[in-house]
């Protein structure tokens, strides 16, 4: 199944090619290929509005998921049709990310790739809402990004480390 990803800001360049086979081979780690997925990369305004709109929190974010089934973390969707193969959307705070990356000294492309698996996996019904909760997703986007660090040589880590 496809990727759809879409660069909705102008702000930050951007290459959709690594980030799109990034995404497609975290989307395999998690078992879930057979599911359309879509990302967006948004700037500042868009995440501002789409956080305050979910959330009540109108401030822009790095990342935002938007499940198209509800599921238990870890557990794959049960489609009945054709249709019913989509994971969901996830909207990249491009913009944001790149300025906490300008601030800590980290690489864009690395992090914007980090972010998109801390997506996906709340496609997959993962949360960090609790302590248990938090180590399950860790567990999990350590899990992903080890394969995906495996296929690319690359060394990405979760950026769940401080969020409990």
């Amino acid at each position: 199944m496809s990727v759809a990803l879409r660069n909705a800001q102008r702000s930050v360049p951007l290459r959709r090619a690594p980030l799109r086979r990034a995404v497609c081979a975290l989307r395999a780690a998690l078992g879930a290929s057979r599911f359309d997925v879509g990302v967006v990369c948004a700037g500042n305004a868009l995440m501002r509005r789409l956080n305050g709109a979910y959330r009540q929190r109108p401030e822009p974010t790095d990342v935002l998921s938007f499940p198209f089934h509800q599921v238990a973390a870890g557990e794959l969707p049960r489609p009945r049709c054709r249709e019913e193969y989509n994971l969901g959307d996830i909207f990249l705070g491009v913009e944001y990310i790149h300025q906490q990356c300008r601030d800590e000294g980290e690489d864009f492309a690395d992090v914007l790739v980090v972010t998109a698996a801390h997506g996906l996996c709340h496609l997959l019904g993962y949360r960090h809402d609790t302590k248990p909760a938090w180590e399950q997703m860790h567990r999990k986007e350590a899990q992903i990004l080890e394969e995906l660090n495996r296929l690319t040589g690359s060394r990405l880590r979760p950026l769940t480390a401080g969020l409990f």
